[in-house]
């Protein structure tokens, strides 16, 4: 199967340089074709720069430069059209840049999309899922967000909100990317509602998510609104 990773970046130049070999090392191992999209929202410390360095190096990488911090939501938007229009792949792979998501998992995402899902969720909150240097705040805040999203959705997954996944390319073909109007974290609950409305059979792998050690995180206030404002608008949509 040929597979497409996308990464969206702001500022994680230190993280990419190690990130990225990783990914191409579990391509090579595992015997997957695939490519890499980089996004990245003009990030003032290098990562751009670096981005098409390691394009040049490895022959498999796509850059996306974008003219600022427009949301890691657009940010996915814009690549999975770009690999729609340009790109023959079988999955669509989603994985934060910030090395909280461990590239070892790769083939077993791939291999349930293969077994049959279109959408398969790196879950922190199923059997063997788990997180990894969270403070109980945060532990509490990312459950309660996940309940809030799950209960108001009606869709069946613990973890609505992570942003490491599979898509198979049927679903991405099949969603109205313009439909979504989340420009940040909401996006990963938008779509996974709108491919279970369409049917699409989704399902949770577990995978233990690490906390960055270099950086910060971009989660802030607006992120929040908006992820409030997507919930109330997809239960306003069942209820119609």
């Amino acid at each position: 199967m040929k597979i497409c990773i996308v990464i969206p970046t702001y500022n994680e130049r230190e993280n990419l340089s190690k990130l990225v070999p990783k990914i191409e090392d579990v391509l090579f191992n595992s015997h997957l074709e695939g490519y890499i999209v980089i996004v990245d929202d003009k990030s003032s410390d290098g990562t751009g720069e670096l981005a098409e360095q390691l394009a040049k190096e490895y022959g498999n990488i796509m850059v996306l430069h974008r003219h600022g911090k427009l949301g890691i939501g657009s940010a996915y938007r814009e690549a999975f059209q770009k690999i729609l229009n340009s790109l023959d792949v079988d999955v669509v792979l989603e994985i934060d840049a910030d090395l909280s998501h461990d590239p070892a998992y790769i083939p077993s995402l791939v291999k349930t999309i293969n077994d049959g899902y279109d959408l398969v969720i790196g879950s922190r909150y199923v059997k063997g899922g788990d997180v990894s240097n969270w403070s109980i705040v945060r532990r509490i805040i990312s459950k309660g967000a996940n309940f809030l999203a799950k209960n108001l959705t009606g869709v069946k997954i613990n973890d609505m909100t992570s942003g490491f996944r599979a898509y198979s390319i049927k679903a991405l073909r099949s969603i109205d990317l313009r439909s979504i109007k989340s420009n940040g974290y909401a996006f990963q609950v938008e779509i996974l509602y709108k491919c279970a409305k369409a049917g699409f059979k989704a399902v949770e792998c577990p995978i233990v998510f690490r906390e960055r050690n270099k950086g910060r995180s971009k989660l802030g206030i607006r992120a929040v609104l908006e992820f409030l404002k997507t919930l109330v608008s997809i239960r306003i949509d069942k209820i119609l």
